[in-house]
Protein backbone atom coordinates (compact mmCIF):
# COMPACT_ATOMS: atom_id res chain seq x y z
CA UNK A 1 0.00 0.00 0.00
CA UNK A 2 1.37 3.29 -0.86
CA UNK A 3 0.81 6.92 -1.53
CA UNK A 4 0.67 8.21 -4.61
CA UNK A 5 2.00 11.45 -6.19
CA UNK A 6 -1.44 12.54 -7.15
CA UNK A 7 -2.71 12.00 -3.04
CA UNK A 8 -4.36 8.63 -3.73
CA UNK A 9 -3.89 5.73 -1.80
CA UNK A 10 -2.90 2.56 -3.73
CA UNK A 11 -2.83 -0.96 -3.20
CA UNK A 12 -0.13 -3.13 -5.51
CA UNK A 13 0.60 -6.40 -6.11
CA UNK A 14 3.44 -7.95 -6.65
CA UNK A 15 3.62 -6.60 -10.52
CA UNK A 16 3.36 -3.15 -9.03
CA UNK A 17 0.13 -3.33 -10.37
CA UNK A 18 -2.89 -1.16 -9.17
CA UNK A 19 -5.74 -3.26 -7.43
CA UNK A 20 -7.32 -0.81 -5.77
CA UNK A 21 -7.28 3.02 -5.44
CA UNK A 22 -9.09 5.31 -2.87
CA UNK A 23 -10.25 7.72 -6.11
CA UNK A 24 -9.78 10.98 -4.69
CA UNK A 25 -11.88 13.52 -7.00
CA UNK A 26 -9.79 16.15 -6.59
CA UNK A 27 -5.77 15.42 -6.12
CA UNK A 28 -3.65 16.55 -3.80
CA UNK A 29 0.56 17.08 -4.30
CA UNK A 30 1.40 16.30 -0.86
CA UNK A 31 -0.74 14.17 1.02
CA UNK A 32 -0.12 11.71 3.70
CA UNK A 33 -2.31 8.71 5.23
CA UNK A 34 -2.90 7.52 9.00
CA UNK A 35 -4.56 4.98 10.61
CA UNK A 36 -6.70 6.43 13.93
CA UNK A 37 -7.48 4.33 17.34
CA UNK A 38 -10.90 3.90 15.97
CA UNK A 39 -10.01 1.88 12.52
CA UNK A 40 -10.38 4.91 10.69
CA UNK A 41 -8.10 5.16 7.87
CA UNK A 42 -7.52 9.00 6.90
CA UNK A 43 -5.61 10.76 4.16
CA UNK A 44 -4.93 14.21 5.08
CA UNK A 45 -4.10 17.23 2.66
CA UNK A 46 -0.44 17.70 4.66
CA UNK A 47 -0.58 21.56 3.27
CA UNK A 48 -3.42 22.34 5.62
CA UNK A 49 -3.90 18.93 7.32
CA UNK A 50 -7.94 18.30 6.04
CA UNK A 51 -9.08 15.02 5.49
CA UNK A 52 -9.48 14.72 1.54
CA UNK A 53 -10.45 10.68 2.26
CA UNK A 54 -11.38 8.43 4.86
CA UNK A 55 -12.10 4.77 5.37
CA UNK A 56 -15.20 5.32 7.12
CA UNK A 57 -17.10 6.82 4.19
CA UNK A 58 -16.74 3.30 2.34
CA UNK A 59 -18.39 0.34 4.62
CA UNK A 60 -18.24 -3.06 4.20
CA UNK A 61 -20.22 -5.13 6.16
CA UNK A 62 -18.91 -4.05 9.77
CA UNK A 63 -19.95 -1.11 11.80
CA UNK A 64 -17.77 0.18 14.62
CA UNK A 65 -18.20 3.58 16.76
CA UNK A 66 -17.43 6.81 15.06
CA UNK A 67 -18.55 5.40 12.09
CA UNK A 68 -21.96 7.22 10.40
CA UNK A 69 -24.59 5.44 8.62
CA UNK A 70 -27.07 7.25 6.55
CA UNK A 71 -26.89 10.44 4.92
CA UNK A 72 -24.73 13.54 6.23
CA UNK A 73 -25.13 16.54 3.97
CA UNK A 74 -21.92 17.90 5.46
CA UNK A 75 -19.66 15.46 3.32
CA UNK A 76 -22.15 14.81 0.52
CA UNK A 77 -21.90 11.15 1.92
CA UNK A 78 -24.62 8.37 2.34
CA UNK A 79 -22.86 5.50 3.84
CA UNK A 80 -24.13 1.66 4.64
CA UNK A 81 -23.15 -1.66 5.09
CA UNK A 82 -23.12 -3.97 2.47
CA UNK A 83 -22.92 -7.72 3.45
CA UNK A 84 -20.10 -9.77 1.61
CA UNK A 85 -20.94 -12.59 -0.70
CA UNK A 86 -20.76 -15.67 1.36
CA UNK A 87 -18.35 -16.11 4.87
CA UNK A 88 -15.21 -16.61 2.59
CA UNK A 89 -16.15 -14.53 0.04
CA UNK A 90 -15.15 -10.54 0.77
CA UNK A 91 -16.60 -9.69 -2.35
CA UNK A 92 -20.24 -7.39 -2.42
CA UNK A 93 -23.32 -9.32 -2.31
CA UNK A 94 -26.64 -8.79 -1.89
CA UNK A 95 -27.56 -7.36 1.15
CA UNK A 96 -26.88 -3.45 2.11
CA UNK A 97 -28.50 -1.53 5.49
CA UNK A 98 -28.18 1.91 6.52
CA UNK A 99 -31.07 4.42 7.60
CA UNK A 100 -33.82 4.99 5.22
CA UNK A 101 -35.33 8.37 6.41
CA UNK A 102 -38.22 9.47 4.44
CA UNK A 103 -40.63 11.33 6.07
CA UNK A 104 -39.90 9.33 10.46
CA UNK A 105 -36.14 8.10 9.92
CA UNK A 106 -36.10 3.81 10.15
CA UNK A 107 -33.54 1.41 9.90
CA UNK A 108 -33.55 -0.65 6.61
CA UNK A 109 -31.85 -3.75 5.13
CA UNK A 110 -32.42 -3.81 1.16
CA UNK A 111 -32.19 -7.64 -0.37
CA UNK A 112 -30.85 -5.52 -3.71
CA UNK A 113 -32.93 -2.86 -4.03
CA UNK A 114 -35.96 -4.39 -2.24
CA UNK A 115 -36.90 -3.50 1.62
CA UNK A 116 -36.09 -7.29 3.31
CA UNK A 117 -36.30 -5.85 7.30
CA UNK A 118 -36.79 -2.52 8.90
CA UNK A 119 -36.47 -1.35 12.58
CA UNK A 120 -40.07 0.96 12.75
CA UNK A 121 -39.76 4.21 13.58
CA UNK A 122 -37.47 6.27 15.62
CA UNK A 123 -38.75 7.80 18.57
CA UNK A 124 -35.80 9.39 20.17
CA UNK A 125 -35.10 6.84 22.20
CA UNK A 126 -35.58 2.99 20.43
CA UNK A 127 -36.91 1.98 17.21
CA UNK A 128 -40.33 0.92 18.18
CA UNK A 129 -40.53 -1.53 15.24
CA UNK A 130 -38.41 -4.07 16.74
CA UNK A 131 -40.05 -6.96 19.02
CA UNK A 132 -37.49 -6.90 21.81
CA UNK A 133 -36.08 -2.88 21.76
CA UNK A 134 -32.73 -1.86 23.04
CA UNK A 135 -31.71 0.74 24.54
CA UNK A 136 -28.26 1.49 23.48
CA UNK A 137 -25.73 3.60 25.19
CA UNK A 138 -23.95 5.67 22.95
CA UNK A 139 -26.64 5.65 20.07
CA UNK A 140 -27.86 7.88 18.46
CA UNK A 141 -29.63 9.91 15.15
CA UNK A 142 -28.27 13.31 14.04
CA UNK A 143 -30.43 15.06 11.60
CA UNK A 144 -28.50 17.14 8.63
CA UNK A 145 -29.48 20.24 6.97
CA UNK A 146 -31.32 18.67 4.83
CA UNK A 147 -33.64 16.82 6.55
CA UNK A 148 -31.54 13.08 6.07
CA UNK A 149 -30.35 11.37 9.33
CA UNK A 150 -27.27 9.05 10.28
CA UNK A 151 -26.73 6.99 13.18
CA UNK A 152 -23.94 7.06 14.76
CA UNK A 153 -22.61 5.70 18.34
CA UNK A 154 -19.88 5.93 20.68
CA UNK A 155 -19.70 4.15 23.49
CA UNK A 156 -21.49 0.86 24.68
CA UNK A 157 -22.37 -1.21 28.12
CA UNK A 158 -18.73 -2.54 26.86
CA UNK A 159 -15.67 -0.78 24.92
CA UNK A 160 -15.40 -3.11 22.45
CA UNK A 161 -19.10 -3.31 20.61
CA UNK A 162 -19.57 -3.44 16.74
CA UNK A 163 -22.37 -4.27 13.83
CA UNK A 164 -22.09 -6.80 11.77
CA UNK A 165 -24.40 -7.60 7.96
CA UNK A 166 -23.91 -11.33 7.01
CA UNK A 167 -24.29 -12.88 4.04
CA UNK A 168 -27.61 -14.29 4.55
CA UNK A 169 -29.02 -10.48 5.53
CA UNK A 170 -28.76 -10.90 8.99
CA UNK A 171 -27.32 -7.48 11.15
CA UNK A 172 -26.13 -8.70 14.70
CA UNK A 173 -24.93 -6.55 16.99
CA UNK A 174 -22.11 -7.96 19.43
CA UNK A 175 -20.23 -6.47 21.91
CA UNK A 176 -17.00 -7.86 24.38
CA UNK A 177 -17.89 -9.42 27.65
CA UNK A 178 -15.58 -9.57 30.37
CA UNK A 179 -14.62 -13.05 29.00
CA UNK A 180 -12.90 -11.93 25.87
CA UNK A 181 -15.96 -13.22 24.15
CA UNK A 182 -18.40 -12.16 21.47
CA UNK A 183 -21.85 -11.88 22.75
CA UNK A 184 -24.56 -11.22 21.03
CA UNK A 185 -27.12 -8.22 22.25
CA UNK A 186 -29.42 -8.70 19.15
CA UNK A 187 -30.31 -9.59 15.83
CA UNK A 188 -32.69 -8.92 13.27
CA UNK A 189 -34.67 -10.73 11.63
CA UNK A 190 -35.24 -12.51 14.08
CA UNK A 191 -38.45 -14.22 13.07
CA UNK A 192 -40.09 -14.88 9.73
CA UNK A 193 -42.47 -12.56 11.19
CA UNK A 194 -39.15 -9.72 10.57
CA UNK A 195 -39.27 -10.18 6.78
CA UNK A 196 -40.64 -7.16 5.26
CA UNK A 197 -44.06 -7.74 3.53
CA UNK A 198 -44.43 -11.12 4.59
CA UNK A 199 -48.12 -11.10 4.66
CA UNK A 200 -48.50 -8.50 2.23
CA UNK A 201 -50.92 -5.40 2.09
CA UNK A 202 -53.68 -5.50 4.87
CA UNK A 203 -52.07 -8.95 6.57
CA UNK A 204 -51.11 -8.68 10.16
CA UNK A 205 -48.13 -11.68 11.08
CA UNK A 206 -47.63 -13.63 14.57
CA UNK A 207 -44.92 -15.52 14.79
CA UNK A 208 -46.41 -17.30 17.84
CA UNK A 209 -49.40 -18.49 15.82
CA UNK A 210 -49.46 -21.67 14.02
CA UNK A 211 -50.39 -19.84 10.93
CA UNK A 212 -48.30 -16.64 11.08
CA UNK A 213 -50.63 -14.62 8.41
CA UNK A 214 -54.45 -13.02 9.16
CA UNK A 215 -55.99 -10.82 7.69
CA UNK A 216 -56.82 -7.29 9.29
CA UNK A 217 -60.47 -7.39 10.91
CA UNK A 218 -62.71 -6.62 7.78
CA UNK A 219 -60.13 -8.09 5.08
CA UNK A 220 -60.09 -11.35 3.32
CA UNK A 221 -57.23 -13.01 1.44
CA UNK A 222 -56.85 -11.60 -1.91
CA UNK A 223 -56.42 -15.14 -3.19
CA UNK A 224 -57.53 -17.88 -1.29
CA UNK A 225 -55.97 -20.79 -2.27
CA UNK A 226 -52.32 -19.21 -2.06
CA UNK A 227 -53.69 -18.37 1.21
CA UNK A 228 -54.26 -22.20 2.05
CA UNK A 229 -50.83 -23.02 0.85
CA UNK A 230 -49.29 -20.51 2.96
CA UNK A 231 -47.98 -17.73 0.47
CA UNK A 232 -49.50 -14.78 1.73
CA UNK A 233 -47.57 -12.36 -0.49
CA UNK A 234 -50.30 -11.29 -2.30
CA UNK A 235 -51.85 -10.42 1.37
CA UNK A 236 -55.66 -9.17 2.21
CA UNK A 237 -58.36 -7.06 0.43
CA UNK A 238 -61.44 -5.18 2.23
CA UNK A 239 -64.89 -7.41 2.55
CA UNK A 240 -67.21 -4.55 2.88
CA UNK A 241 -66.78 -0.93 1.38
CA UNK A 242 -66.09 2.14 3.29
CA UNK A 243 -69.16 4.82 3.27
CA UNK A 244 -66.34 7.96 4.19
CA UNK A 245 -68.53 10.93 4.29
CA UNK A 246 -67.92 14.23 4.76
CA UNK A 247 -67.14 16.32 7.46
CA UNK A 248 -70.87 17.57 7.26
CA UNK A 249 -72.38 14.33 6.71
CA UNK A 250 -76.07 14.00 8.35
CA UNK A 251 -76.04 10.77 9.29
CA UNK A 252 -72.54 9.92 11.13
CA UNK A 253 -73.29 6.62 12.29
CA UNK A 254 -73.14 5.69 8.69
CA UNK A 255 -69.64 6.18 8.66
CA UNK A 256 -66.35 4.30 8.80
CA UNK A 257 -64.71 3.73 11.99
CA UNK A 258 -61.49 2.49 13.41
CA UNK A 259 -60.29 -0.56 14.87
CA UNK A 260 -57.50 -0.48 17.40
CA UNK A 261 -54.81 -2.77 17.46
CA UNK A 262 -52.34 -3.05 20.41
CA UNK A 263 -48.60 -3.68 20.83
CA UNK A 264 -48.48 -3.48 17.17
CA UNK A 265 -45.60 -2.84 14.51
CA UNK A 266 -46.78 -0.03 12.31
CA UNK A 267 -46.78 -0.20 8.62
CA UNK A 268 -43.75 0.73 6.55
CA UNK A 269 -43.72 4.25 4.66
CA UNK A 270 -45.72 6.51 7.18
CA UNK A 271 -46.62 10.01 6.68
CA UNK A 272 -45.92 12.42 9.50
CA UNK A 273 -47.51 15.83 10.83
CA UNK A 274 -47.05 17.79 13.72
CA UNK A 275 -50.31 17.68 15.75
CA UNK A 276 -51.48 16.76 19.09
CA UNK A 277 -52.72 12.99 19.46
CA UNK A 278 -56.44 14.34 19.35
CA UNK A 279 -55.79 16.60 16.29
CA UNK A 280 -53.93 13.23 14.74
CA UNK A 281 -57.55 11.46 15.42
CA UNK A 282 -59.46 14.08 12.92
CA UNK A 283 -57.18 14.67 10.78
CA UNK A 284 -57.48 10.77 9.62
CA UNK A 285 -61.59 11.16 10.31
CA UNK A 286 -61.77 14.09 7.80
CA UNK A 287 -59.75 12.32 5.27
CA UNK A 288 -61.05 9.38 3.16
CA UNK A 289 -57.93 8.35 1.68
CA UNK A 290 -56.23 7.77 5.13
CA UNK A 291 -56.65 4.14 5.79
CA UNK A 292 -54.52 4.33 9.44
CA UNK A 293 -53.05 6.36 12.05
CA UNK A 294 -51.17 6.02 15.07
CA UNK A 295 -49.49 8.21 17.97
CA UNK A 296 -46.27 7.81 19.69
CA UNK A 297 -44.54 10.03 22.40
CA UNK A 298 -41.44 10.85 20.57
CA UNK A 299 -42.34 10.81 16.91
CA UNK A 300 -46.41 12.12 16.90
CA UNK A 301 -49.40 11.60 14.37
CA UNK A 302 -47.95 8.97 11.71
CA UNK A 303 -50.90 7.98 9.01
CA UNK A 304 -50.79 5.72 6.48
CA UNK A 305 -52.85 6.04 2.74
CA UNK A 306 -53.30 3.18 0.09
CA UNK A 307 -52.06 -0.56 1.08
CA UNK A 308 -50.66 -1.23 4.78
CA UNK A 309 -47.69 -3.26 4.75
CA UNK A 310 -45.35 -5.05 7.46
CA UNK A 311 -48.18 -5.21 10.47
CA UNK A 312 -47.07 -7.25 12.72
CA UNK A 313 -48.19 -8.32 16.50
CA UNK A 314 -46.22 -7.98 19.44
CA UNK A 315 -46.77 -9.48 22.73
CA UNK A 316 -45.35 -6.10 24.46
CA UNK A 317 -44.22 -2.48 22.91
CA UNK A 318 -44.59 -1.17 19.75
CA UNK A 319 -47.38 1.11 19.49
CA UNK A 320 -51.48 1.27 19.12
CA UNK A 321 -52.25 1.16 15.51
CA UNK A 322 -56.49 2.48 14.26
CA UNK A 323 -57.41 1.15 11.10
CA UNK A 324 -60.25 2.81 9.18
CA UNK A 325 -63.07 0.08 8.70
CA UNK A 326 -67.11 -0.11 7.63
CA UNK A 327 -68.66 1.12 10.47
CA UNK A 328 -71.14 -2.61 10.26
CA UNK A 329 -67.47 -4.34 10.59
CA UNK A 330 -67.70 -6.30 14.22
CA UNK A 331 -64.80 -6.44 16.60
CA UNK A 332 -64.50 -2.49 16.88
CA UNK A 333 -62.86 -1.49 19.69
CA UNK A 334 -65.26 0.16 21.47
CA UNK A 335 -62.86 2.94 23.64
CA UNK A 336 -61.69 3.83 20.08
CA UNK A 337 -65.31 3.58 18.58
CA UNK A 338 -66.89 5.72 21.24
CA UNK A 339 -64.08 8.73 20.55
CA UNK A 340 -64.26 8.65 17.19
CA UNK A 341 -67.96 9.10 17.69
CA UNK A 342 -67.63 12.10 20.50
CA UNK A 343 -65.58 14.35 18.04
CA UNK A 344 -68.10 13.34 14.83
CA UNK A 345 -70.79 14.67 17.28
CA UNK A 346 -69.21 17.39 19.02
CA UNK A 347 -65.96 19.21 18.01
CA UNK A 348 -65.66 17.71 14.85
CA UNK A 349 -66.06 20.68 12.71
CA UNK A 350 -64.08 23.69 14.80
CA UNK A 351 -61.04 21.16 15.25
CA UNK A 352 -61.03 19.75 11.49
CA UNK A 353 -60.26 23.09 10.07
CA UNK A 354 -57.40 23.18 12.72
CA UNK A 355 -56.36 20.22 11.85
CA UNK A 356 -56.59 20.45 7.83
CA UNK A 357 -54.54 23.57 8.58
CA UNK A 358 -51.55 21.65 10.00
CA UNK A 359 -51.25 18.60 7.91
CA UNK A 360 -51.05 21.61 5.07
CA UNK A 361 -48.34 23.08 7.31
CA UNK A 362 -50.17 26.18 8.26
Amino acid sequence: MIVSNDGNLLILNGQKQIIWSSNISNPVTNSSAQLLDSGNLVIHDDSNGRKIWESFHYLSDSALPEMKLGSDASVNVKTMLRSWKSSSDPSVGTFSSSINSLTIPEFYIWNGSHPYWRSGPWNGQIYIGMPHPTHLNGYNLVPDNKGNYYATFSTFEAVHFHFVLNPNGTIIAKYMNELKQWAVVWFSPETPCDVYGKCGPFGNCNSENSSICTCLTGFEPNNVEEWNRENFSSGCVRKTPLKCKTIRSSNPENEDRFLKLKTTKVPALPNWASVKEIQCLNLCLINCSFTAYAYQQGIGCMWWSGSLIGIQKFSSGGADLFIRVANSEPEIDEVAADVAMMWRLTWRPRVAEVAADDLRGG
